[in-house]
């Protein structure tokens, strides 16, 4: 695995340490990747976008969706359960769970909903009116001169 360096980065730009950070992050192999609770992100339109993460064992009451610095987080915690329960086999995890997920400029959580032991995360990407990109009207000229023709007025 390569390693890079974003000293330079951080020496001629300001404003910009998140994509480094981000990068960082990334290109960083010695962290081991959680794989709980699985999840799938959609495009569901140009701005719109979904995370679902299968929560099963899991009530409302349970999960918590909260947005921090730019970040959503995902967590569950299960209340304390009958200790005198019995397992022979027990695989349906309900340990509980963190998940981040960091969110780009001006990207909303609009709402969730849980049902069928998914949760459904709704986000919008709602860009402000003075950063979305307007066409400028060119106004022709209402008189046509000539090459040579000089519009003067007379001193007398």
């Amino acid at each position: 695995m390569r390693n890079f360096d974003f000293a330079p980065l951080h020496r001629s730009t300001i404003g910009f340490d998140q994509i480094a950070n981000l990068m960082d992050r990334v290109l960083t192999n010695d962290v081991a990747q959680p794989t709980y609770p699985p999840y799938n992100i959609e495009k569901l339109a140009d701005d719109a976008y979904r995370i679902t993460i299968a929560v099963a064992g899991f009530s409302d009451a349970d999960l918590s969706v909260e947005v921090r610095e730019k970040s959503l987080i995902v967590s569950a915690r299960k209340a304390d359960e009958d200790s005198t329960k019995s397992y022979l086999h027990r695989g349906i995890a309900t340990r509980a769970f963190e998940r981040r997920f960091h969110l780009a400029d001006h990207v909303q959580v609009i709402g969730a909903v849980h049902s069928d032991g998914m949760l459904h995360i709704d986000l919008e990407r709602q860009v402000p009116e003075a950063l979305k990109p307007r066409q400028i009207q060119i106004a022709g000229s209402t008189k046509s001169v000539g090459k040579d023709v000089v519009d003067a007025k007379p001193v007398n």
